[in-house]
């Protein structure tokens, strides 16, 4: 495989057209196999399935012939059968794997599958258990990835130093993040009202969280409310407080969210969410410097810094009357824009070093490198969910990273040119319920560009319901 150094990865996208270089996509050279364990006609079977994926099968008889291949070397992966007496064959191979120099990967065929020792096969770095009889399909699929994964090239991360935000981490080098970092350093010493505009997941909060930080209120409370994830009938009273018995279920005063962020900062995100009723009770908000409590008579006082968010075009909401415009112009004193994913280069790369290392200090693994086609699989994607859909995709992959270099295997099956579940489903095979569902939201999410709230209407369920779906089947 040719080797494409880091720095190309990073000013290029794959072949620059979106597109994962071909040089990325299969072996190029046959690749040596070493078979252990399993009668003749079973090995006669695998070597027929190994040959038909372009490598070749070598078959050792005992321990001592085994043991020899392996300390020769030159092994692209190990075909191992794993019989009746597995327990005792995974504790040899749990003792000879760490004495080889250059420990091949491995995978494992076996007559009785079980849970247990799928996981412990998984323990001890076996990328696949597959069940006899085999499906010659299913065999040349993992042989394929197994081999390509083999043939990548490990690259070194890039050092980060991300920016501490509180217990938060901001990470980037790009010009087009660089202009987002002035135009805090400005707004922060200020209390002037400020409205982030940026897609789903490219980190408004977090920006929000950054001029409260460096502002002159960082020692007072930083209060954040999502308005599309609280039902519009829940809204006003979770924003203003109520008083006892001022509805069913009100069986205690409330303290709304103005209130506890009393001499801090407020922080209203998908305020573009938010009815035109509660529009007018955030506007008078604002100018009187007072709110009423749900069944309350009297005006309460309130100090607060007014931050909003939103991933939506409010002055297009303006000209369909969805949205006030006095009360975007209170909002919008200064305005920030953050690019997506995709708009950010060498962003890419930063965010994925600083993921694998948050990752592999949560479960517990030391990820140094990333193989060359995983890289280039990360640059084509398109990024719908921006940075929030990055961190989601590194963690599943630090899950399924096997040793030390984060390969492609470890990304999203359908990246690899492979047939997952759902397209499976897709060309005619049986989906359960579930995966019917999580590739229609998906469907849904592609076509709005990963706007939840035209998501939600498009699928005919409320937002809520939706964004716990999303987080659900991790899309």
């Amino acid at each position: 495989m040719i080797a494409m150094p880091l720095e190309s990865l990073i000013a290029g996208n794959g072949n620059g057209d979106g597109t994962v270089p071909d040089e990325c996509l299969e072996p190029r050279r046959s690749a040596r196999l070493l078979g252990v364990g399993g009668d003749q006609s079973l090995f006669r079977e695998l070597a027929r399935y190994v040959e038909q994926s372009g490598a070749t099968l070598e078959r050792t008889v005992d321990e001592a012939t085994t043991l020899q291949a392996l300390a020769h070397g030159g092994w692209d992966a190990v075909l191992t059968v794993l019989d009746r007496d597995a327990d005792i064959q995974l504790e040899w191979w749990e003792e000879v794997l760490p004495r080889l120099p250059n420990r091949p990967r491995m995978i494992a065929v076996t007559p009785s599958p079980s849970m247990s020792l799928a996981l412990r096969a998984t323990e001890l770095g076996v990328s696949a258990v597959l069940p006899l009889p085999l499906e010659r399909e299913q065999l040349r699929a993992i042989l394929n990835r197994v081999l390509a994964a083999a043939a990548e090239t490990p690259l070194p991360l890039p050092a980060v130093t991300p920016v501490a935000v509180g217990p938060y981490h901001i990470v980037s080098q790009s010009a087009a993040m660089v202009e987002v970092y002035r135009t805090i350093a400005h707004v922060a010493p200020s209390t002037a009202t400020v409205l982030i505009q940026g897609d789903s997941g490219t980190g408004k909060e977090l920006v929000a969280r950054a001029i409260h930080a460096h502002g002159p209120r960082n020692a007072r409370p930083f209060v954040a409310v999502n308005c599309a994830a609280i039902p519009e009938n829940l809204l006003e009273s979770e924003l203003f407080g109520h008083e006892k018995g001022a509805f069913t279920g009100a069986v205690a005063r409330k303290i709304g969210r103005f209130e506890r962020a009393s001499c801090g900062t407020l922080f209203l995100d998908e305020i573009g969410d938010m009815s035109l009723v509660l529009q007018s009770k955030i506007l008078r908000a604002i100018q009187e410097r007072e709110v009423e409590r749900v069944g309350g008579g009297e005006p309460i006082p309130v100090d607060v810094r007014l931050i909003a968010a939103t991933n939506k075009d409010l002055k297009q909401m303006i000209a369909e009357g969805k949205f006030r415009e006095d009360l975007y112009y209170r909002l919008a004193v200064v305005t920030i824009r953050l690019p997506q994913l995709v708009a950010r280069g060498d962003d890419l790369i930063l965010l994925t070093a600083y993921f694998l290392q948050e990752f592999g200090e949560q479960y517990g693994k030391r990820i140094v490198a990333i193989s060359d086609r995983a890289t280039a699989l990360l640059r084509a994607h398109a990024w719908v969910g921006n940075v929030r859909e990055l961190r989601n995709v590194i963690e599943r992959a630090v899950l399924l990273c096997e040793g030390d270099v984060l390969r492609s295997v470890a990304l999203p099956e359908e990246w690899l040119g492979g047939a997952t579940k759902s397209e499976a489903a897709s060309a005619g095979a049986l989906a359960t319920l579930q995966e019917a569902e999580a590739r229609h939201i998906s469907q849904v999410l592609t076509h709005t560009h990963g706007q939840i709230g035209e998501a939600a209407q498009i699928l005919g369920v409320h937002r809520n319901t939706l964004a716990r779906k999303i987080k659900e089947y991790r899309l």
